[in-house]
């Protein structure tokens, strides 16, 4: 479904992301593992068009996308829960939602206003609250079920556990889980790469903007001495 070869990215002077290549085949899940620092959000923000790549070559279903605004890669079916979630503090829940609420590509509506809410019940409690009012979970929530109504093909998952109780945490990846069971594919980040690993189907992992350590995400698990030389404290 998406494929990036050879991708590489520069803030100013400095090179983040040498010769990155990544595969995303349609309703697979892929995570995407390293420490802080090594180039997993920019990887994210140049595939979406946040950050010109110098060079390599992001393709869609086999076309060629590279270089398209982010608001063309969301239209193709592209669904991103950002890290820090980007919700609109100054409008309410049911606004949030019912903004990005579209069909997605070929007129597919499987993920409906009413299907969101049924998935998120803290947010059907409160619908007519600010996103500003919402705890650091909510707004995650609401962050996913945003993204969940434009029915994409992909969800990207940027950090969705970061700073929440565990509780919270849990939810979250049932959802994921469930986001997983209908077809969607998914990119997912997050620190905890054990639980990464359980919830995908095959990982890259990050060091200095250079895939270091790939495969089936069941393999890699089995290599927890390897793991732990790139993502040990």
């Amino acid at each position: 479904m998406l494929q990036i070869t050879s991708l590489n990215t520069y803030y100013g002077d400095s090179h983040i992301l040498h010769g990155v290549d990544l595969h995303i085949p349609r309703g697979k899940a892929v995570g995407l593992l390293g420490r802080n620092g090594m180039g997993k959000t920019t990887l994210i923000r140049s595939l979406m068009g946040y950050v010109p790549a110098a060079s390599g070559k992001v393709s869609w279903q086999g076309k060629p996308v590279g270089g398209q605004p982010p608001e063309k890669m969301a239209r193709l079916g592209i669904g991103y829960v950002p890290e820090g979630r980007g919700i609109f503090p100054n409008l309410s829940v049911r606004e949030n939602l019912l903004m990005s609420a579209r069909p997605g590509p070929g007129g597919r509506n499987d993920w409906t206003y009413e299907r969101v809410l049924d998935t998120f019940p803290r947010l059907k409690e409160r619908l007519d609250h600010g996103g500003q009012q919402l705890s650091g979970g909510e707004q995650q929530m609401l962050s996913i079920g945003r993204a969940l109504m434009t029915n994409p093909d992909l969800m990207i998952l940027d950090e969705a556990t970061e700073g929440l109780a565990p509780l919270i945490v849990q939810e979250i990846w049932k959802v994921i889980s469930t986001i997983r069971e209908t077809g969607i594919s998914t990119l997912i980040v997050d620190r905890n790469y054990r639980v990464v690993l359980e919830h995908t189907d095959s990982a890259v992992l990050l060091e200095k903007g250079k895939i270091v350590l790939q495969g089936e995400s069941s393999e890699l698990m089995q290599s927890p001495e390897l793991l732990m030389k790139y993502l040990g404290v």
